[in-house]
């Protein structure tokens, strides 16, 4: 069986939290497809807690919550700021750490573009416009590959489309390959969105409740005070844009770090994917990990920037994971809840986990969720913040089970260590609104594949 224990040791700072094996149990089998040289995770049936001793230290602490019973796989480390282990349990095996993988995917993207990085999205023409009439005579082509654009965005160069003299477009409306709109894949069914969204009479309510929404949020009343409309005659095309194209304008995304903010509150994997494609793939994302952070080889191994499918890493890899984000973070006046979730108050997968009055504010933290994949996966990894002033980085990792008893006994570790030192205080945090719209479309596709960060 293996047990948890928490181990009183002469002072407050080396408080351990050890997750010590004994007895036998039998691996279960992984498929035959994810067997290839993966090491299984150590086994678990059940996590109990210690009482420290308090009359053999004047700092002791006191008892942390009963750790409910979890059937399947468990990894779990947790540490002070300044690398003091408060618990480990199979810190150095092989996990799924499904959407937890994004914060791997947000570190080598904030390495490499900075966290002021805007996407861009351009829009040329081979024609030229008739400003009698509003008309573009020609084409009209769109470039890009901004993973976050949206009917709002659509709709904004719509209006800035018009302010340039533009209302009607003569021929075709062209779309590089690499344009998507709305999460979609598809290129052709992002152009046909587009031409939708421009054109007033053909917006959809959706889009129009994103305009107004965002709007409202940055405060802009001046661009409600018309409606933006621009109507393409021709058909849609998927194509380069062709040599000789004039630029009519650009259109720059929100900051990397208010986009990566969104992303990981919604957990928004087709962002998650665009933006790894930018970095050269799963490949690309966890060679620079391993390189950066001196790594072994199969500490990480990615087959997504999103954390579907199988991918491995350890516990403290993760670990390493999240404090060179933290750090990387730092280095630009930023701190995690700058582009993670804060619980039970920023919207997503963590805004009904921690709502207790005493819990809300006091975990910043990315959930993982993969219902079917490897027989069930999940993840918590961040940090939490305690009464006793100090703050405390975990990462845990659950595999081979129930994914809503995973959660749970994550809920129960986090307040088990929060417990012990004081109970759980508040990181302090304003809210912030996202403009973005990001989660329902996405949401509801990975709900059917079966892969998905449930928020209930």
């Amino acid at each position: 069986m293996i047990m948890g224990r928490i181990v009183n040791k002469l002072s407050f700072a080396s408080l351990l939290v050890v997750f010590a094996s004994g007895g036998a149990f039998a691996q279960q089998a992984a498929p035959a497809s994810q067997t290839e040289s993966i090491r299984p995770p150590t086994q678990t049936t059940s996590a109990s807690a210690e009482l420290p001793n308090k009359s053999t230290a004047s700092q002791a602490v006191a008892q942390p919550a009963y750790l409910t019973p979890i059937a399947g796989f468990q990894g779990v480390l947790a540490e002070t700021l300044d690398g003091t282990t408060i618990a480990s349990q199979a810190a150095e095996e092989r996990f799924n750490p499904a959407s937890s993988v994004k914060l791997a995917t947000a570190l080598v993207a904030l390495q490499n573009f900075g966290p002021n990085h805007r996407f861009v999205t351009g829009v040329w023409t081979t024609g030229t416009i008739d400003r009698t009439t509003s008309t573009l005579n020609g084409d009209l082509i769109v470039t890009g590959r901004d993973p976050s654009f949206h009917y709002e965005h659509a709709v904004m160069l719509a209006r800035q489309l018009n302010a340039a003299g533009i209302r009607t477009v003569t021929g075709n409306l062209i779309v590089a390959p690499g344009f998507t709109m709305n999460f979609d894949w598809s290129a052709n069914r992002s152009g046909e969105e587009f031409r939708n969204t421009l054109d007033a009479a053909r917006r959809s309510g959706n889009a129009t409740r994103a305009w107004l929404d965002e709007r409202t949020i940055l405060g802009d009343n001046f661009s409600l005070s018309s409606v933006p409309s621009v109507v393409v005659n021709g058909e849609i095309q998927v194509d380069s844009a062709p040599p000789g194209a004039l630029a009519l304008l650009t259109h720059k995304s929100s900051k990397l770090v208010d986009v990566l903010k969104a992303l990981l509150c919604y957990s928004n994997n087709f962002m998650a994917e665009r933006i790894g494609e930018t970095l050269g793939g799963p490949q690309s994302v966890s060679s620079a990990i391993t390189k950066k952070l001196n790594l072994l080889p199969d500490e990480v191994v990615l087959s997504s920037t999103s954390g579907l499918g199988v991918n491995r890493v350890t516990p403290r890899a993760m670990m390493k994971i999240l404090r060179a984000l933290r750090e990387e973070l730092a280095r630009n006046q930023l701190s995690l809840s700058d582009i993670l979730p804060v619980a039970g108050i920023d919207p997503g997968t963590l805004e009904d986990r921690y709502t207790d009055p005493l819990e809300r504010g006091s975990v910043i933290a990315k959930t993982g969720t993969l219902v079917r994949t490897d027989g069930g996966a999940s993840s918590l990894v961040g940090q939490m913040k305690t009464k006793s002033g100090r703050i405390v980085l975990f990462v845990i990792m659950n595999q081979r089970g129930n994914v809503v008893r995973f959660r749970a006994n994550q809920d129960g570790i986090v307040a088990a260590i929060q417990n012990s030192l004081g109970g759980p205080a508040p990181f302090d945090y304003q809210p912030v609104k996202l403009s973005m719209r990001l989660a329902d479309s996405e949401y509801a596709a990975a709900k059917v594949r079966g892969e998905f960060e449930p928020k209930n």
